[in-house]
């Protein structure tokens, strides 16, 4: 394996660890479960792209603050722009090859919105592992309706083939088996409404 490579991975893996939200580090090896789950031979900008999509959280005094935007897509969007930043400075620091800089952070760039082949697998990964280990904490944290449209939010953004995944999934705690289902009866509600 590339030593720059496994440098940039050790880097990434040990600034998440540093995060004050605990589900961070395992969503981030979770998501590139999904990733090399939806595409074998990802290479290594994708896994690279999976391990630090959520990297502006692990650092306090960089993150990007929810409460600083009225919309949650703007919110969403300087979110990845700073990751993308924090992503760069690793991935330099280590002596990645700029072909892999330059891929691994336009797919950091577009993980909440996709636009391509692989920016849709990767944000399809991150929402569909938000469903398999952020929610239960998330929902600890923010309550009821955070949870809520924060599912209704992330379901939106799966593609048909995740959608099924996400409706299979199921929960110890029949709260959020019920609010799962919530999520999905009401975003697919919007989705018929919307045609």
């Amino acid at each position: 394996m590339n030593s720059s490579i496994e440098c940039a991975k050790e880097k990434i893996r040990e600034a998440i660890s540093k995060s004050n939200v605990p589900e961070d580090p395992i969503h981030a090896e979770n998501t590139l479960k999904w990733v090399l789950y939806l595409k074998l031979d990802a290479n290594d900008a994708l896994q690279i792209a999976a391990l630090a999509h959520d990297i502006d959280r692990a650092n306090e005094s960089r993150k990007t603050l929810r409460s600083d935007f009225s919309d949650y897509d703007a919110f969403k969007a300087s979110h990845a722009q700073n990751s993308v930043i924090i992503l760069a400075e690793i991935l330099n620091t280590c002596h990645v090859e700029q072909s892999i800089i330059e891929e691994a952070c336009q797919l950091v760039a577009q993980h909440e919105v996709g636009g391509d082949q692989l920016s849709d697998l990767l944000k399809d990964a991150d929402s569909i592992s938000y469903f398999e280990v952020n929610m239960p904490l998330y929902f600890q944290r923010e309550g009821y309706e955070e949870t809520l449209k924060r599912c209704i939010w992330g379901y939106h953004r799966l593609s048909p083939k995740m959608k099924k995944k996400c409706q299979k999934m199921t929960y110890s705690d029949s709260t959020l088996v019920g609010l799962l289902q919530e999520a999905v009866s009401t975003a697919e509600n919007e989705l018929v409404c919307s045609k």
